[in-house]
């Protein structure tokens, strides 16, 4: 059995707002003759939980409250919660650039992490400088760099641009070269915020590939911070779940995601129960239209109709895409769509409800499927895995099929002829 490479014990962390360490010398010094003296901080008591909705009476409030988990080697584990629920505190205090309140962390080897764009980074070096800085901050010695650059250099996709110095790169291209440091140069742990979000969409999944082969085939431990719930569920395999700064759940990933969205208490009517803790927008419900059916959420097959997602943007949004997917309840895919293959140009979406439409006829044997819309616009805004199923019946031409079908039900000819 693998042992546990990151323990996590009793970790609190308290922070007074608007203020740089107490606000007083005379508070400070009482901290600290306190601390010396192995005494409780005399704040403590006044601290309060962190909710990011509410006015703070004391000032002080408990980014992190008694976490505690662990994570066994080679291991890939999720952490999810909504904004301020305390995610990045958390990768701070593993990463060593802050000291919890109260609590400690026993961290069995080197640790990579990528919080923000840009993290370990100078500046005025070029792009070659800082892939040698970064491996000389994570242990690695100047030949063992050297003999991996190239497949680093590879994996960024930047090699144009590899000796202009990194502030003349965009947050993409940061963030590029930031990840291809840290999943080449071997840590044992790789600690990734939401940072991947600002590269694209064939950089994300190039780098949600990347992690799996680490952990899978390199035995390295991956903390994965991510707000989309597709790419938790992909590549995590159990979870920690955060609430103002407070465990609410540590489990399997499905058990995690659960609890996180929440039930969807309007599931069967194509109406989203829980709505994404987002300020640029989200997916609201979806239906069908043309089809012959009379529920908004079933069709023939090869029945031609026309699926709608009402989508509302919170924000104005520019250089959208949309991406669909039908999916069997494996999770393998039947069908992608993305809005280019037909605009062959990005779209724009003003504040407010909007319908997006795609028209098909699915040739797919009779069964239940799962539907997936997303919405990217230099950055993922969304992504929506429906709870209501679409549903395929088998009866709008010819005879019904067997038990035997398989998953394609097209259209075909069929004859005779004497030789």
């Amino acid at each position: 059995m693998k042992s546990d490479i990151i323990s996590v014990e009793g970790i609190s962390k308290m922070y007074r707002l608007g203020e740089i360490s107490t606000g007083t010398l005379s508070h400070d010094l009482t901290r600290w003759w306190g601390k010396l003296r192995g005494r409780t901080d005399p704040f403590e008591p006044v601290a309060e939980v962190n909710d990011r909705q509410k006015k703070s009476q004391s000032g002080f409030v408990w980014s992190l409250k008694d976490v505690e988990f662990s994570v066994k080697e080679g291991e890939v584990f999720g952490i999810i919660g909504k904004n301020g629920a305390g995610k990045s505190t958390l990768l701070k205090i593993l990463s060593k650039i802050t000291r919890p309140t109260k609590g400690f962390v026993k961290m069995d080897g080197r640790v990579a992490s990528l919080l923000e764009v840009g993290t370990g980074f100078h500046p005025d070096l070029s792009g070659r400088e800082n892939v040698f800085l970064n491996g000389a901050i994570l242990g690695m010695r100047k030949h063992e760099i050297k003999s991996r650059f190239d497949e680093i250099v590879d994996f960024s996709g930047i090699e144009r641009y590899i000796d202009t110095p990194v502030k003349r790169y965009s947050s993409g291209m940061y963030v590029r070269l930031a990840f291809a440091v840290a999943a080449h140069l071997q840590p044992e742990i790789l600690i990734i915020d939401e940072v991947l979000a600002v590269g694209d969409a064939e950089f994300q999944k190039k780098c949600l590939g990347k992690m799996q082969d680490v952990s899978l085939r390199h035995g390295r431990t991956v903390l994965f911070v991510s707000h989309n719930v597709v790419a938790i569920k992909h590549l995590c395999s159990r979870g920690l779940l955060l609430d103002k700064g407070q465990v609410q759940r540590i489990g399997t990933v499905d058990q995690i995601l659960e609890s996180y969205q929440g039930p969807e208490t309007d599931a069967e009517n194509g109406v989203r129960g829980v709505y994404p803790d987002n300020e640029l927008g989200f997916f609201t419900e979806w239906r069908l239209e043309g089809q012959t059916s009379s529920d908004a959420h079933s069709c023939y097959t090869r029945e031609e109709c026309c699926i709608v997602f009402t989508f509302r943007a919170l924000t104005r949004l520019t250089r959208c895409e949309l991406n669909f997917r039908i999916l069997q309840n494996d999770g393998s895919s039947l069908l992608y769509v993305n809005s280019m293959d037909f605009f062959g140009s990005q779209f724009a979406l003003e504040p407010g409800d909007h319908q997006l439409r795609i028209h098909f006829a699915l040739p797919v044997s009779k069964g239940r499927y799962v539907i997936e819309a997303g919405v990217y616009a230099d950055k993922w805004i969304d992504i929506w895995h429906t709870t209501t199923r679409l549903t395929v019946l088998d009866t709008f031409e010819g005879h019904a099929r067997d038990s035997a079908a398989g998953i394609l039900n097209i259209k075909t000819t069929f004859s005779i002829t004497a030789v």
